[in-house]
C-alpha cells in the first residue's frame, strides 16, 4: 500500500446513542450529525470541542441533507417523516408526515427532495410547498440508498432486496440489476458523474458503468462486514468506504486500490460499527460516526 498517512485530530462526543449520519453544511467547516437519540448537532472544524445541539427529535434520525437554496437543514425522523430546522436559529421551520416507516436517505436536486423508506418507497417532495408530488412502492424491502446523476438525470436507488434500480425524474424505471448478494446500503455516481459506485451487506464494492446500462466495470472484496457508506476526496482522486467491521479505509479511485486501513490497534479508531463517512475540504478533514456514540476527525495525507 502506499505511504498515506493519517492523524486523528479529534474525537467529537455528545451523542448519547449510535450516530447514524452526517452532513455537510453551508461552508467547509460547517457539520451537522444526527442519531439514534433523535439528536441533531451541529459542529464548527474551526472549534469543534463543542457541538451546538440544533434539534432534539422524538425518533432516531438516519439520515440528514443541507439544502443550498434554502439553507434549511433537512432531518428525515423515523416513523414520522421530515423536518425542515432553521439550524442558525435552533428551531423548526415546518415538518411533513410521510411515512410511518424509517426514511434511510435524503438528496435533492433542486426543489425536489428524494427519499428512501423503510417501506420500500421513494418518495419526491417539493421543498417549496411541502407537498408530495410523487411516490412510487418499489419493493417489499428497504429502499436504502440514493444517488442523483445531475448530467444524465438519473435517480439511482439500492434497496434491501439486493437490487439497484434507476429511474428518470417521474420515476419510470430505466435499469434494474441484481447488485449484490445482500442489501445495498451505499451508492454514490464517481466525481465525474461516469460510474456509479455500491457497496453492500455482503462486504463488496462494486462498479457501474452507466454509460453502458450500467454494465459491471469493477469489484473487490473491500471488508470483512458490512460497507455500510462511501464518500469521495475533495479533489476527486480517492474514495473511503466504512464498515460494520469497525474499519476505515482509504483508497485510490483511479486504481480501485486500497491505500490505507483506519481501525482501532493502529490509529485508535472507532471500536464498533462506522456508519458514515464525510470527507470535507477544510483541511482535507475526515469524519467518522460510529455505534460507539462519538465522531472522529481525521487528517489524510498522501
Amino acid at each position: 500500500m502506499s505511504p498515506v498517512q493519517v492523524q486523528k485530530i479529534q474525537t467529537l462526543t455528545g451523542h448519547r446513542d449510535c450516530v447514524y449520519t452526517l452532513q455537510a453544511g453551508s461552508d467547509s467547516y460547517t457539520v451537522f450529525s444526527a442519531s439514534g437519540d433523535g439528536m441533531v448537532v451541529q459542529w464548527d472544524l474551526q472549534n469543534p470541542e463543542n457541538g451546538t445541539l440544533i434539534a432534539k427529535l422524538p425518533n432516531s434520525v438516519y439520515a440528514l441533507q443541507y439544502h443550498s437554496p434554502s439553507g434549511m437543514l433537512i432531518a428525515g425522523q423515523n416513523y414520522e417523516g421530515i423536518h425542515l430546522l432553521d439550524w442558525q436559529n435552533k428551531r423548526e421551520a415546518a415538518s411533513l408526515k410521510l411515512t410511518t416507516a424509517a426514511i434511510f436517505d435524503i438528496q435533492y436536486r433542486g426543489d425536489e427532495l428524494f427519499l428512501a423508506t423503510g417501506d420500500g418507497e421513494i418518495v419526491i417532495v417539493n421543498l417549496a410547498s411541502l407537498r408530495i408530488i410523487n411516490r412510487l412502492k418499489v419493493s417489499e424491502k428497504n429502499a436504502r440508498t440514493i444517488a442523483l446523476n445531475p448530467v444524465s438525470g438519473d435517480i439511482a436507488v439500492g434497496f434491501s432486496d439486493n437490487q439497484i434500480r434507476v429511474f428518470d425524474g417521474n420515476l419510470k424505471l430505466k435499469h434494474e440489476f441484481s447488485a449484490h448478494e445482500k442489501s445495498v446500503f451505499t451508492i454514490r455516481f464517481t466525481p465525474d458523474n461516469r460510474y456509479l459506485m455500491s457497496g453492500s451487506r455482503d462486504a463488496r464494492l462494486k462498479i457501474w458503468d452507466s454509460e453502458s446500462g450500467y454494465a459491471l466495470a469493477g469489484e473487490v472484496v473491500a471488508h470483512m462486514y458490512a460497507i455500510n457508506h462511501l464518500d469521495f476526496s475533495p479533489d476527486g482522486k480517492h474514495f473511503v468506504t466504512c464498515s460494520m467491521d469497525k474499519s476505515i479505509k482509504v483508497w485510490d479511485l483511479h486504481k480501485l486500490q486500497l491505500l490505507k486501513v483506519i481501525d482501532k490497534s493502529r490509529h485508535a479508531g472507532h471500536g464498533t460499527s462506522v456508519n458514515k463517512l464525510l470527507w470535507t475540504s477544510y483541511n482535507n478533514q475526515l469524519l467518522s460516526a460510529s455505534d460507539d456514540r462519538t465522531i472522529s476527525v481525521w487528517h489524510i495525507i498522501f
